[in-house]
C-alpha cells in the first residue's frame, strides 16, 4: 500500500530533513555532497532571502541555471516562500527566452552568471523584469566581468543569503502552483505548464511506486531540471523516498557505466536515443558489473530492448506521459517485457481512452486513435498553460485532456504509442516546436516561406531537423549563411541539420502545408547536410554568439 506522502514540496523537504538530518540527500557530480538537513537549511535561508527581497506568495520567480546544488535550493526556496518556480531551458535565447520570461510575469530571475550575456541581449524586450540574482555554481569556472545592464538590477546571491530575517513562511496548499515547466508548442510559442504542488508530489509518488524506490536507493540522473523527468521523477521522487540522488550536469554515453559504478547507483533514467547511444558503445566486462537494476525510460527502444536488459543486467521500466498529465501508463515492475508497449494504464491515478481524433468517439480495442486522459485525484494534472487560457481550453474537450498522441490499447490494458498528431519534432529527448524554427527562418530577408519537419535519424523514435525554404523572387542565400542566421537566434538543439531550397511548398486544397509529405521526402539528393559539409554546430554557435557580444 502506498505511504501517506506529503502534498506540497515544502512539507516534503521539511519532513525528510527532520527524519534523516544526517543522511546524504544529494551527490552533485563535480560539486560535492549535501545532507537532508543541509539542503533544507540552505533552501529555507534562500526562501527568507527572497521574501526579504520582495517576493510574495503566488509570485513567479524564474530560475536559469545548470544542474547544481544552488538550482535545487532555489527551487525549494521559492516553493517554501509560497511562490511559483519557473524553470527556463538554459539554451533559450532571443525570442524564446523573452516569451518564456514575459508570459510568466516574473519580476525576478535567479541566474547562473554564464547566462547574463543572453539576458542582457534581451533586456529591452523584458519590460517586467526588475532584478537578476546572480551566482556562480560551484565546480564551474567563475564568470568573467558581468555585462552592464541599463535598467535591470543585478544582485549577488550572497547578499540575500547573508542575513535574511526570521520571516514566517506562508501556508501553502496542494492546489497552489509549485512549478511552471515549458513544453514546445506545435503550432505556436512554448507553453508554460502550471503544475500544482499535488501534481508534482503525485508524480514523485508514482515514480516511487513504479520504480519501487527505497531509502537505500541511489538514483543517477543527468537530465536538466527544466524537464519533468529529471526534476520530479528522479530528484524529487528520490528525496521523497529518503534516498540519495546522484545529479550530473551532462550526458556522455561512453561514461554512463563508469559513472553509475563510481557512485554506486541503483536506479537510472534515460530516454530512447540516449539508451541507443549507451548500447552503441563497445562491449565491456563492466557493462553488467554495477548495481543499477531499474532504468526508467520513455521510450525503451524495442529494437534493442531485450539485448539491452541482458547486456546491462537491468530492467527497463517504460512509461508514457506528458508534463500536463503526469504518467498515464507504466510497465508493471514484476511483469515481463512487452516489446513496443509503454506499459499498463495507471488506473489508481487516471482514466485513459482511445478516441477518433475527429469525433472523440471511443474506438475498439486494438484500433489506433488519439489518447485522451483525465485524473482520478484532485490537482494531479496541470492547472493550465500560464498566460494562454485559449490553449488550455483547446487541450480540454468533452471533459478529457487531448494529448495529441496516437496509440492503441490491447485487451489487457497495455498501451502502445504510435505517433503524434501535430508537428512536434523529437530530438535527443527534446520536444521541438516547428513553429519556432519556421519563425526564425522567416525572419531572414531572403525567405518567403519555411516549413520545419523531423526526418529519420540513426536512432529509433528520434528525429533530425530539416528546414524547407522557399526564397523570395531574385533572392539568394548560401546554406552556410542560413545556418549562421538560425544559430544566432535558436537554441543549439533546434538548429537544423538539413536545409533544402524548394520552388514551392506542397499544399492541400485548403492551403495547409503537407508536412507529412515533407517528412516522407526526408533527406534527398537536393538536401544540404551540414554534417556532410563538415560543419561542427558548436563552432558555428560559438562564432555567432561571439560576434553578437562584440557588436
Amino acid at each position: 500500500m502506498t505511504k501517506p506522502y506529503e502534498t506540497t514540496v515544502g512539507e516534503c523537504i521539511r519532513a525528510r530533513a527532520a527524519a534523516f538530518p544526517d543522511r546524504v540527500a544529494i551527490d552533485m557530480v563535480g560539486e560535492g555532497r549535501e545532507t537532508y538537513a543541509e539542503c533544507f537549511d540552505a533552501s529555507l535561508q534562500l526562501a527568507r532571502g527572497l521574501m526579504a527581497a520582495g517576493v510574495r506568495q503566488h509570485d513567479t520567480v524564474v530560475v536559469m541555471a545548470p544542474n547544481c546544488l544552488t538550482s535545487i535550493h532555489a527551487w525549494f526556496g521559492i516553493n517554501l516562500a509560497g511562490a511559483t518556480e519557473v524553470t527556463i531551458n538554459t539554451a533559450y535565447r532571443a525570442k524564446l527566452l523573452e516569451h518564456a520570461i514575459n508570459i510568466s510575469g516574473a519580476r525576478l530571475v535567479i541566474a547562473a552568471a554564464e547566462f547574463l550575456p543572453v539576458l542582457r541581449e534581451s533586456e529591452d524586450a523584458l519590460p517586467k523584469l526588475e532584478q537578476i540574482i546572480v551566482f556562480d555554481p560551484a565546480g564551474v569556472p567563475a564568470s568573467t566581468e558581468p555585462p552592464s545592464f541599463a535598467r535591470i538590477r543585478l544582485l549577488p546571491l550572497g547578499e540575500i543569503l547573508a542575513h535574511p530575517p526570521e520571516m514566517a513562511l506562508p501556508t501553502v496548499r496542494m492546489s497552489d502552483i509549485a512549478s511552471v515547466i515549458y513544453t514546445s508548442g506545435t503550432t505556436g510559442p512554448a507553453k508554460g505548464i502550471m503544475m500544482p504542488h499535488a501534481q508534482v508530489c503525485g508524480l514523485a509518488e508514482q515514480s516511487i511506486d513504479g520504480l519501487r524506490l527505497e531509502e537505500d536507493d541511489a538514483f543517477y540522473c543527468f537530465h536538466p531540471l527544466f524537464h519533468m523527468a529529471g526534476k520530479f521523477m528522479a530528484v524529487f521522487a528520490t528525496l521523497m523516498a529518503g534516498g540519495r540522488i546522484i545529479l550530473d550536469r551532462t550526458f556522455k554515453a561512453e561514461l554512463w557505466v563508469d559513472r553509475v559504478r563510481e557512485y554506486g547507483a541503483t536506479v537510472g533514467l534515460a530516454h530512447g536515443p540516449m539508451i541507443e547511444m549507451i548500447y552503441a558503445q563497445p562491449d565491456r566486462r563492466e557493462d553488467s558489473d554495477h548495481r543499477v537494476r531499474r532504468l526508467l525510460s520513455a521510450p525503451f527502444p524495442k529494437a534493442i530492448a531485450e539485448a539491452f536488459e541482458a547486456r546491462f543486467n537491468l530492467r527497463g521500466i517504460e512509461v508514457w506521459g506528458m508534463t500536463e498529465i503526469n504518467i498515464g501508463t507504466w510497465r508493471p515492475y514484476d511483469e515481463p517485457l512487452r516489446l513496443g508497449s509503454c506499459g499498463r494504464i495507471s488506473e489508481e491515478w487516471v482514466e485513459l481512452r482511445v478516441v477518433d481524433p475527429q469525433t472523440d468517439e471511443e474506438l475498439p480495442i486494438g484500433e489506433a486513435g488519439e489518447l485522451v486522459i483525465r485524473p482520478k485525484k484532485p490537482f494531479v494534472f496541470m492547472s493550465g498553460y500560464i498566460g494562454m487560457p485559449e490553449k488550455t481550453l483547446e487541450a480540454w474537450r468533452n471533459l478529457w485532456f487531448h494529448t495529441g498522441d496516437i496509440g492503441y490499447l490491447d485487451g489487457e490494458g497495455y498501451c502502445y504509442f504510435v505517433d503524434r498528431l501535430g508537428d512536434r519534432i523529437r530530438r535527443r529527448a527534446e520536444n521541438i516546436s516547428s513553429y519556432d524554427i519556421e519563425a526564425a527562418a522567416g525572419a531572414h530577408p531572403a525567405v518567403a516561406e519555411a516549413a520545419a519537419v523531423g526526418v529519420a535519424s540513426e536512432f529509433e523514435a528520434d528525429d533530425e531537423i530539416k528546414i524547407c525554404l522557399v526564397l523570395k523572387p531574385d533572392a539568394t542565400v548560401a546554406e552556410e549563411d542560413m545556418l549562421r542566421h538560425l544559430a544566432a537566434t535558436l537554441p543549439h538543439y533546434m538548429v537544423p541539420r538539413y536545409i533544402e531550397f524548394m520552388p514551392a511548398l506542397p499544399r492541400t486544397p485548403t492551403n495547409k502545408v503537407k508536412k507529412a509529405e515533407l517528412r516522407q521526402r526526408g533527406a534527398t539528393p537536393e538536401t544540404w547536410d551540414r554534417k556532410q559539409a563538415g560543419i561542427v554546430l558548436k563552432d558555428v554557435v560559438a562564432s555567432v554568439r561571439s560576434a553578437a557580444r562584440q557588436a
